[in-house]
């Protein structure tokens, strides 16, 4: 019973949660205001999920730039063409879920966010031009506001590519 209680995520400095909830206060006011102004929306469920992880684990693979824009983008592409054919029904948003899964892992693109995607878009059915209101605006703002909060407290991010590990050239037999 005690593994389902223990806490494995390690212990957070006050002033970074703080700085989290800020971070994400003003990513999504951003987004929210630029709404407004432009009488476009531009907010949807899944970004609430997307600020915790650019400004709780901003070092973390899922929280890069490719993996929230690919991410949300991706999800998105594959939920639009689901709905144009299938029902929204339960069977429907789990088949779109488990490809949106499936597609992201393949890309290298996984952003957990994008998982509620699916549900969202073939619930809602919106149109094509969602893809770019909010899905790809929304995307590109959060992940520009959470660069500028993060270079303005000193946290890396994006992080910088990881240089491909090759394998060394096999050996010939001198034989």
């Amino acid at each position: 019973m005690k593994k389902y209680i223990a806490r494995h995520q390690p212990r957070v400095r006050k002033r970074d949660a703080l700085l989290s909830g800020i971070g994400s206060l003003l990513a999504l006011m951003a987004v929210g205001g630029l709404s407004v102004l432009s009488d476009t929306p531009l907010l949807m469920a899944p970004f609430g999920a997307t600020c915790v992880l650019l400004f709780s684990v901003p070092s973390s693979p899922l929280s890069q730039p490719i993996n929230v824009i690919g991410g949300h983008v991706v999800a998105t592409i594959i939920s639009l063409v689901l709905a144009s054919f299938l029902p929204p029904t339960w069977w429907a948003l789990a088949i779109g879920v488990g490809l949106t899964i499936t597609v992201m892992g393949v890309l290298r693109i996984t952003h957990p966010p994008a998982g509620a995607d699916p549900i969202v878009i073939m619930l809602a059915a919106p149109g094509i031009d969602f893809l770019f209101t909010p899905v790809l605006l929304g995307s590109l703002i959060l992940v520009a506001v959470a660069k500028a909060v993060h270079r303005s407290t000193g946290v890396i991010y994006p992080l910088h590519p990881i240089e491909p590990v090759t394998a060394p050239a096999p050996q010939e037999d001198a034989a």
